[in-house]
């Protein structure tokens, strides 16, 4: 099985990256990524002389380049991480996200349909579905919630995922889409809440809080979140759409102090900010049917896997200190530029 993953120097993709390379020893996995800003080709480390592992940097919305790559690996599915994903940059400069989140996706769903691939994957968001009441804690996100954007982020990714079921509809694609809750784990990019806070706290620096941190969403460690895809693009039935969730749901104030009480940091550090434009209040999904048809529920509850994860930035400080300091984009003129 060979198995193209874009964007798998990012976050999720380079840990379900991780999860397919020791779950498959004979799978071949090819890495697709433009190494924007959030992509780390140092995260990528323990598996680049794995002989079933390929990197390639490439912009999905290169049509010649990724023709170019399908061509040679001949792949039988494609799982698409690609996307920018950051709702305040998404606000500032809409463009990019419109470009590579629905233009990059139509470019890989054509060359799928051009190489015959045997299942499309898109990975998609619980933005899509807007935000619930913060006194209706009754009401979930299920497959069947209607689209309501409230970011240019979540627009383009909606756009996308109506583009996947039309490429389904239309030409008989065979895709699946899954919509997650918020992920956080190992490698998680230190600009989004979770990893920032950590980072901050351990520099003593000032945890920026949005409004009063009443917002409310549902965490998923990571590592879940990628065995679940797994098991789409394995037994999951075409043309359908996935929720998955980690039944864990969390105030974002009540993380951040978490987080300084694990660290023993006061929260005197904790600086409350202008609220984000269009802010969602609650996020939170019903996992019902991926638990149904395929037998996956979360693993880790968010007690534990919050501590799994300040371990983790406590053991992995020069990954994300070299992010900080803007190093890590070096790494792949170190790697490559030679060649």
């Amino acid at each position: 099985m060979t198995i193209i993953v874009t964007g798998g120097a990012g976050f999720i993709g380079s840990n379900f990256i991780f999860h397919m390379l020791g779950k498959y020893p004979d799978y071949r996995i090819i890495c697709l990524d433009k190494l924007t800003y959030a992509g780390n080709l140092s995260t990528l480390r323990p598996v680049m002389d794995n002989p079933n592992f390929r990197f390639v940097k490439a912009d999905i919305c290169d049509r010649d380049a990724v023709f170019a790559l399908f061509e040679e690996e001949q792949p039988d599915i494609v799982v698409n991480f690609a996307a920018e994903s950051h709702v305040d940059r998404s606000i500032e400069d809409p463009g990019v996200f419109l470009k590579t989140n629905i233009l990059g996706t139509q470019t890989l769903m054509d060359a799928c349909r051009k190489f015959g691939i045997k299942r499309y994957h898109q990975v998609s968001t619980d933005e899509v579905y807007g935000d619930l009441p913060l006194d209706r804690p009754d009401l979930f996100f299920t497959e069947t919630t209607p689209i309501h954007t409230s970011s240019p982020y979540s627009a383009s990714k909606a756009s996308a995922d109506l583009l996947v079921q039309a490429y389904h509809r239309t030409f008989g694609l065979p895709v699946t889409i899954s919509r997650c809750s918020n992920n956080y784990g190992p490698y998680h990019f230190p600009e989004k809440l979770i990893p920032l806070m950590i980072a901050n706290c351990l520099n003593d620096k000032p945890l920026p809080v949005y409004g009063e941190g009443l917002n409310v969403r549902d965490w998923l460690y990571v590592e879940d979140h990628c065995k679940a895809i797994d098991l789409i693009i394995h037994n999951g039935r075409v043309g359908e759409v996935y929720n998955i969730g980690g039944h864990n749901e969390m105030r974002n104030i009540d993380i951040v102090k978490i987080i300084c009480k694990a660290l023993g940091k006061s929260e005197s550090l904790i600086t409350y900010v202008t609220d984000r434009k269009g802010h969602d209040m609650r996020y939170a999904i019903d996992p019902t049917k991926i638990h149904n048809e395929l037998g996956w529920l979360p693993e880790t509850m968010f007690r534990d896997g919050i501590e799994k994860t300040i371990a983790w930035y406590l053991k992995n400080r020069e990954w994300w200190e070299t992010i900080i300091s803007g190093e890590y984009r070096h790494y792949y003129e170190m790697m490559y530029g030679n060649r």
